[in-house]
């Protein structure tokens, strides 16, 4: 069976079974494909020697790209293997440059404080405008449920009902998962929805369909502004990391944390515990089992 056959085979498991996104796939099989074109067409029978080659070829790329490169690699072997077509596993010579990954952007609670602040103060106006009332449930469902920009400006008109305090959404991979709606979300929400029209599909609509992720994006950079928050400090990506990190530093656990945010592994929500490690330290002095049991005297 040649290459092409093969990685098709795996990038089926990769769908089917590991649940991986389209993006994904899409960018197994171009890495899976150039390294095949590599070696003419005869990747799955390479030895350690033809993807150590292969690898010295990568020098002039990103320690990202290799990263991804050789994941991608890595896997596709590990298949072979586990599917008996090849008695070996090569991958483990491919290189291992790690990715360190730089600390996601964040805000402090003051900036928090100062950003629902401004948008208070907009709501204060008698009456208030519609898009005031409509930013608020932007600000309350980025950084009180720790939606993701698409999932936020995709959300049907009915998606969060008044007496349930859970919103199910399909992220990435096709895979679901609940995520909690505050008393506070869920009445932004419906202060805003009064503002949209019955037989509109989405909560957030905008021309025929709904508001874009560029736009959200605006409007979040110039409630920044207003609350005096850098713009290259503010997103609806960092609001999302904002809700992950001060969930983490009031003591919240780190696999809800992974449920919460949608993460399919949970080396991604561990970016998470750059936290302050004193208060970790606080946290196992205070809510450890054997922090009331008596200390044996000397």
């Amino acid at each position: 069976m040649g290459d092409r056959a093969l990685v098709d085979r795996f990038l089926e498991m990769m769908a089917a079974q590991a649940g991986a996104a389209r993006n994904t796939i899409a960018a197994y099989r171009s890495d899976l494909m150039l390294a095949s074109e590599a070696l003419d067409g005869r990747l799955a029978e390479a030895d350690t020697a033809a993807l150590a080659r292969l690898g010295d070829g990568w020098a002039s790329l990103s320690r990202s790209t290799v990263a991804r490169k050789a994941s991608a690699l890595r896997r596709f072997f590990t298949f072979l293997a586990e599917e008996g077509l090849r008695a070996d596993d090569p991958g483990l010579s491919l290189p291992k440059p790690g990715s360190r990954r730089g600390l996601p952007k964040t805000l402090s609670h003051g900036d928090v404080d100062r950003l629902f602040a401004v948008v208070a103060a907009r709501l204060a106006r008698d009456p208030p405008l519609p898009a005031d009332l409509r930013n608020s449930a932007f600000l309350e469902l980025l950084y009180g449920s720790g939606l993701r920009a698409t999932e936020l400006v995709s959300l049907p008109r009915n998606a969060i009902h008044p007496d349930r305090p859970f919103l199910i959404l399909k992220g990435k991979g096709g895979t679901e998962r609940l995520v909690p709606i505050s008393d506070r979300a869920r009445a932004a929400v419906a202060a805003w929805r009064n503002h949209v029209a019955a037989d509109r599909p989405h909560l957030f609509p905008s021309g025929k369909a709904h508001i874009s992720r560029v736009r959200l994006f605006q409007i979040i950079r110039a409630l920044g502004a207003e609350a005096g928050i850098p713009p290259d400090r503010i997103s609806p990506h960092v609001l999302r990391h904002a809700f992950a990190t001060h969930l983490l530093e009031g003591g919240a656990d780190l696999r809800a944390l992974q449920s919460m945010l949608g993460h399919a592994d949970i080396a991604t929500t561990e970016i998470y515990t750059h936290v302050d490690r004193s208060r970790l330290v606080a946290l196992v002095n205070e809510r450890h089992p054997l922090v009331d049991v008596e200390k044996p005297r000397a």
